[in-house]
This record gives structure tokens, C-alpha cells and sequence, in this order.
């Protein structure tokens, strides 16, 4: 089965990621779960989410997400599924805090690690990110503090050889990838030296995958673009997020005036990361916290979720978290439900064989877990993308407004309504003729469909009725 879609576990238990993996994933195609920094960390007031990306040390003994006897179980038993790991490896800095304590208890004080980095370690003469450098400074950028998180000097050899241990040690552990956090804090020529030592010391195992976190938007002082030879040297598959593709969620919300209609323009938009070298995702766990679109926004979520799993742009990313209360500092910052140690509360409740998740994710209470990797629908659009997979252009593109339907070859076709009202609409699909099940509103298995069917005429021409916030998707493997 071929599989290229991630989920971002955001926050999961290792423990719980397991058994996902084994009763969910696998079975539904999903290539690789990310998984939250399982470093040691800061243990803060409160135990807010961003407490993960404050490193202390590299050990896996004990994060809030579990032990590292659970994350080896996890990781053997996730890839006996075909579910790979990707690790969020924070590697550009280390805490904020003066003083404190790790969540495996170690003792330290910003800029000394005990066993791992001293205050020589450290970019010097200390200096902190202004606004004004992301659009003037790529050297501060890259050598300064992001949000007072004692930076790292990843160009000392001493620096890149204690980081690539800890990320070679993980894949001898069986992990796949990493997500490289704040890529953009580390020059490219300094990753591409981690990068090229792991896959030393990883031989002869493959070298694993990566993906940077590069935030650019447009004027920026460091571009995207800028990382994209980061690796070629050492044979490693690197690609980089494209934050361009927040144009989705725009159009989905209709921000600033954007509609649908501009999507089609994304497989070959010119100020935009090759799309066979881009990561995209609808809304990350930072973007959702910050006003992009995200799970309160119910159906025009889950459409522009369904635009970027049968669109052929990029290597697709799907977040499933849980509730937070956007609407205050301390509602954002909320960690998962926790013990009064800050270890996260099981998932899958004893004697169960499914997670908990909230049944109505727009109304789900902060903390609740939203699961919205298991909508009903994703596992459909994992199989349109398999079946389009030979198809990698769009065709028969139609738009109005907020109105949009493309076609995969003679492999699949998708229309979208984000209207109030229902569509109503005749189009060339470029399929063969016959019946289709409509795999977003319904299911197809054994030749038949739980929902709606549409049929291809001789021509090639189909009949859409499309309800209100909705959307119609047809592939070759659901065909009647």
C-alpha cells in the first residue's frame, strides 16, 4: 500500500500512539505520525504545550508523553504497521529559564547543561531577535535568541556532533524522520553538516527524512528556498514547509477578500517551493493557535483538509490535537490534560479499544481530544490520493467564486461548494463512464456505496448537486 500522508499526534502518549498505530493508522494508510519532542525538558507553571520545545538534555528517559521504554515500543510497533515515526527535534536552542529542573530531573541554569553544553556552546556575545531582523538580518536571525531560548552555536563542531548523536541515536531506535524545529534559527550550511554527520553514523542503515520548519511568508529576510540544497551532499530526502500555503486557509475563510477560485493556480504559483519539495498543512499546532483556520472552524476545515489531500501540491501534514480556548493567552498556551506532574493523561481510557475523542469537534470542551484524523472522510482521501497518484496534474478546471472542481486525468475529480446554497452544475470530468460513490459524503466498499453516487455520461460530463459548505469527491477505485 502506498502511503504518503503524516498526522501530527500533537501531544499524544507514546503509549497511546501505539495503539493507534495498530488499530487506526495502519489499517487506514496513514504513512507516518510526528510525534512530539521526546527530549528532556523544562517542566513549567502550569505545563503549557510549548514547555516540549525547552530542551534540558537529549535523554528519552522520561517526557510528559512517557517513558523511554515506551517509546521504543511505540516506534517498533507502529513501523510492524507501516507506520513510520518522524521525531520534532528541537536542535536550534535550549531554555528560556535561568534555573530549574528537567521533566527526567536534571538540574540546570540557561547556558549550562550538565553533560551536554556549556555557556562556550552558545552563540556569544549574546543577543536577542528584534521584529525588525526577519526583514533585514539573516545573520541575526540565525545567531540570535528566539524568544530569549538560549541559542545554539550550530556552526562548533562540538555542537553538530552532540545533536547528530542524539538524532542518530533515535534512528538506530527505528525512527524514520525528523521535523527540524526553527530551521530557520540554523543557517543551511550548518544543518547540511548535522545532517551529513547522521547519515554517517547511521550507515548502513538509510539515511532518515527530513522536514524544516522554515517560516516565510514573503519578505522575509531568509527565504524558504534558501534550504533547499540542505542534505543533497549526504543523500538525505529533505524537504521544507511552504507557509505560503496558508493561501488554502485564506481561501477557505475568505480572509482578506480570497476565494477559491485562486486555488488552481497553486500547482505552478512561481513565488512558491517546488511542490515535490514542500510540506504543507492546513494549520499546525502553531498556526491553529493563531488564527488560521483550525477545528472550530467545522466544515470549512474539514474542505480545505479535503483540498489538501487531492490537490497535487506538496507532502501533506494533518494535525489532530486537542481543544483550546483561542480566545485568550493562557487558552492558546494550554497544555494536554495532565497529572500534577504535567504527565499527560491516557487517551485510551482502560479496557478500551479506541481513543476518547469529542464527537462534535466545534463544541468540544478545552482538553477534550479532538481525534480529527479519524473524520470519517480521511481515509477515503487517502485512497483518492493512491488512485491519483499517476495523474499528478489538475485538468477540467472549473471556478466561480467560491466555487471550484478540478479533475486528476482520467483518474479522479473533486468539487467544491463554499456557498450557502446548493450547486447545481454540469462538468467535464475526464472520467471514464460510469457510476461513482462520492467517497467524501459516503463510503464505497464491496461495490457499493453508503452515500451519494454520480454518474459519467459517454462524454465524460457529470451532473454535480453539491450541498451548502460541502463537497463531491470521485476516484477510480470507488466506482460502481
Amino acid at each position: 500500500m502506498e502511503r504518503d500522508v503524516v498526522v501530527h499526534l500533537f501531544e499524544w502518549r507514546w503509549a497511546d500512539i501505539a495503539r493507534e498505530c495498530e488499530s487506526y493508522l495502519g489499517p487506514a494508510g496513514f504513512a507516518a505520525v510526528q510525534v512530539s519532542p521526546p527530549s528532556e525538558h523544562a517542566v513549567l507553571s502550569g505545563h503549557p504545550w510549548w514547555e516540549r520545545y525547552q530542551t534540558v538534555s537529549y535523554a528519552l528517559d522520561r517526557s510528559r508523553s512517557g517513558t523511554l521504554a515506551e517509546f521504543q515500543d511505540m516506534v517498533s510497533r507502529c513501523e510492524a504497521v507501516g507506520v513510520h515515526i518522524h521525531v520534532d527535534a528541537v536542535i536550534n536552542h535550549m531554555t528560556a529559564q535561568t534555573n530549574g529542573t528537567g521533566s527526567n530531573g536534571t538540574k540546570f541554569t540557561k547556558y549550562e547543561y550538565p553533560g551536554l553544553y556549556t555557556m562556550s556552546h552558545f552563540h556569544q556575545p549574546l543577543c536577542s531577535i528584534q521584529g525588525e531582523d526577519y526583514t533585514s538580518s539573516a545573520e541575526r536571525v540565525q545567531r540570535c535568541e528566539l524568544l530569549h531560548l538560549a541559542d545554539l552555536d550550530t556552526g562548533q563542531a562540538e555542537v553538530q556532533d552532540e545533536i547528530a548523536d542524539y538524532l542518530a541515536g533515535l534512528v538506530k531506535m527505528g525512527v524514520r524522520g525528523f521535523r527540524i524545529d526553527a530551521a530557520k534559527h540554523i543557517a543551511p550550511a550548518e544543518l547540511s553538516a548535522i545532517v551529513a554527520k547522521v547519515a554517517t553514523a547511521v550507515a548502513p542503515l538509510d539515511p532518515p527524512y527530513y522536514f524544516l520548519e522554515v517560516i516565510d511568508r514573503g519578505g522575509e529576510a531568509i527565504h524558504a528556498s534558501d534550504y533547499l540544497g540542505v542534505g543533497e551532499a549526504a543523500g538525505s530526502v529533505v524537504d521544507v514547509t511552504e507557509f505560503k500555503y496558508d493561501r488554502v486557509s485564506n481561501a477557505f475563510l475568505n480572509a482578506g477578500g480570497a476565494t477559491l477560485e485562486s486555488l488552481d493556480a497553486l500547482v505552478a504559483a512561481s513565488d512558491m517551493l517546488p511542490r515535490d519539495r514542500a510540506l504543507v498543512f492546513t494549520a499546525n499546532h502553531d498556526t491553529s493557535r493563531a488564527g488560521a483556520i483550525f477545528y472550530g472552524d467545522g466544515a470549512l476545515d474539514e474542505l480545505a483538509v479535503t483540498f489538501a489531500l487531492t490537490f497535487p501540491y506538496g507532502h501533506p501534514v494533518v494535525l489532530s490535537g486537542y481543544a483550546f480556548d483561542r480566545s485568550t493567552d493562557a487558552g492558546r498556551s494550554m497544555g494536554p490534560t495532565s497529572d500534577a506532574e504535567g504527565i499527560t493523561l491516557p487517551i485510551y481510557a482502560p479496557g478500551t479499544n479506541a481513543p476518547s475523542c469529542a464527537t462534535n469537534l466545534v463544541d468540544a470542551a478545552p482538553g477534550a481530544w479532538l481525534c480529527e484524523h479519524r473524520r470519517r472522510f480521511l481515509p477515503n482521501l487517502l485512497e483518492f490520493r493512491r488512485a491519483t497518484k499517476a495523474a499528478p496534474q489538475i485538468a477540467n478546471v472549473w471556478k466561480n467564486g467560491n466555487q471550484i472542481a478540478y479533475g486528476r486525468g482520467d483518474r479522479g475529480f473533486v468539487v467544491f461548494n463554499r456557498t450557502d446554497a446548493p450547486l447545481a452544475q454540469s462538468l467535464p470530468t475526464g472520467l471514464a463512464p460510469g457510476s461513482y460513490c462520492d467517497v467524501y459524503g459516503g463510503d464505497f466498499s464491496a461495490g457499493g456505496c453508503s452515500g451519494k453516487t454520480v454518474t459519467v455520461d459517454a462524454a465524460g460530463r457529470a451532473t454535480f448537486d453539491v450541498p451548502a459548505m460541502s463537497a463531491i469527491v470521485l476516484h477510480v477505485q470507488a466506482k460502481l
